[in-house]
């Protein structure tokens, strides 16, 4: 078990099944700060939704941030949450309903993005092939229109091995503290071996460069968490 009664064999943490009507509980306890970062990303958008905007969300898992998003703007934008596990996108047509926002089943990887102002990433990246990471930055920069954002939110590893050690530690006492096992916890930190691949913050601020983005802001971190605005 790797806690909140969700099962998660070794190497092979999946985003569907009997752990979809957990998640929303699973990930709020695990990662810090988790629905701080919505509210922050739902503030920071105030400043690149118009009225005629399109927002994606790449990675929705359950919906709720996107649903944050479209409850906020009374304009006329509209709002796509992306999400390639289709028991998510269940989840999220059943829990969340809004005349502005789409649930879509799509691969982000292989669809093409129509123009838009915003696009969020929130702790999705992190689990796209390090392979294909580049060019679904690419992808994103390109889709954006002028003047747009993009804002992502990953597990950054840290930049030297002994400061890597201490985040871990200070991750596992995170993790203790938030009521899960010793047992939990390495349970899923096998789960997640080969499918989680955090870059350094230095390597998600290369990647973002090199597919054009400047002036990178890091809006939000704690520890090995860290949320980037471009």
């Amino acid at each position: 078990m790797s806690g909140d009664g969700i099962k998660a064999d070794n190497a092979n943490w999946k985003f569907n099944g009997e752990m979809v009507e957990q998640f929303e509980t699973h990930v709020a306890r695990s990662v810090p700060f988790y629905d701080e970062g919505h509210d922050l990303v739902v503030k920071l958008s105030d400043y690149f939704v118009k009225e005629d905007s399109l927002v994606y969300e790449l990675g929705s898992s359950t919906g709720k941030l996107s649903y944050k998003l479209a409850s906020h703007h009374d304009k006329k934008a509209h709002f796509i949450a992306l999400e390639i596990e289709e028991d998510m996108v269940q989840k999220a047509e059943a829990s969340y309903h809004h005349d502005r926002l789409t649930f879509a089943c799509e691969d982000i990887n292989s669809m093409t993005f129509k123009k838009a102002d915003l696009i969020v990433a929130y702790y999705t990246v992190q689990f796209v092939h390090p392979k294909q990471r580049q060019a679904l930055i690419d992808k994103i920069y390109e889709a954006l229109n002028w003047g747009g954002a993009f804002i992502l939110y990953e597990k950054v590893r840290a930049n030297d091995a002994r400061f890597q050690d201490i985040c871990t530690g200070l991750y596992t006492e995170y993790k203790l503290d938030q009521g899960y096992t010793p047992e939990e916890i390495v349970s899923k930190s096998k789960s997640l071996k080969g499918v989680l691949e955090p870059f350094s913050t230095q390597g998600n601020l290369d990647m973002l460069k090199r597919s054009g983005f400047v002036d990178i802001l890091s809006i939000q971190k704690y520890v090995n968490f860290e949320g980037f605005w471009r």
